[in-house]
């Protein structure tokens, strides 16, 4: 019997498991672009009434005036203290709206002062859990005062941002760039070189030319010296000096020098 059974189960198991696979997934529909809301980055919605908001009272001192209130919306937080609102008791509509003065806020918390609550609760005794329906243009201008500064802040965020990109584009190529300036600078090192030497080699080049015309400059003057010297024209007419030269070199002349011939 026990063995019958478990060849029953297997042959269960070997029916429904394909079953199991070859089902249909159900699945959302969701839309096209896959976006449910519109990214506003946290900025203002037109569509929405920023002056009504809900809280829930949480909590009241002993005099029943101080009352500590919790949000689901978080733009409390933009409330300061002195700032007057008003609020109804949900489901109770019909009454009038409550003053309230606020005391402190902290995140999804603020505490409000109310004079008198019988405006909007006929009770003596304001319990606690009680969900208020808030209204205040005020907040609505805080809402849009604290949109248009994270306008200023995106901005200022955008620009470090891209600061910081660059910053961390050259950090992470820094050996690539060190190597690329350095490279940058070899060749201009090289270039300079081979241009310096090309200039020596000119300047050695020109002292050889030099040297050469030198020499035959030297030659020229030498053999034009020569030419000079050659076709020199000399005077040969017999002066008061004749008779000196005539005594010196050994050759007759008369006891007296001649006289001079006039020029």
């Amino acid at each position: 019997m026990n063995r019958f059974s478990k060849k029953l189960f297997l042959v269960f198991l070997t029916l429904t498991i394909p079953a199991w696979l070859s089902a249909t997934i159900l699945v959302p529909t969701l839309p096209e672009d896959g976006v449910v809301e519109k990214e506003n980055q946290g900025l203002i919605d037109p569509d929405v009434d920023y002056t009504k908001f809900y809280g829930r009272v949480t909590d009241k001192d002993d005099t029943g005036r101080i009352i500590k209130v919790k949000t689901e919306n978080n733009n409390s937080k933009f409330l300061k203290a002195g700032d007057v609102v008003h609020f109804k008791v949900n489901n109770h509509e019909d009454t009038r709206f409550c003053k309230a003065s606020v005391r402190s806020v902290e995140d999804y918390y603020f505490s409000l002062y109310v004079q008198d609550f019988s405006g909007c609760w006929k009770d003596r005794y304001f319990p606690r859990g009680l969900q208020l329906n808030f209204e205040s243009p005020l907040m609505a201008k805080r809402v849009f005062e604290a949109s248009e500064y994270r306008k200023l802040l995106l901005l200022r965020k955008d620009g470090f941002l891209n600061q910081l990109n660059n910053i961390n584009n050259f950090l992470w190529t820094f050996d690539q760039q060190k190597l690329k300036t350095a490279a940058e600078f070899d060749q201009r090192i090289n270039e300079l070189k081979r241009q310096k030497q090309i200039a020596l080699d000119n300047i050695l080049q020109k002292k050889q030319e030099s040297l050469s015309l030198q020499t035959e400059l030297v030659k020229k003057l030498d053999v034009i010296d020569e030419s000079l010297d050659h076709y020199r024209v000399e005077r040969r007419e017999f002066l008061k000096d004749r008779w000196v030269m005539d005594n010196d070199t050994g050759l007759p002349f008369d006891r007296r020098p001649q006289v001079p011939k006039k020029p």
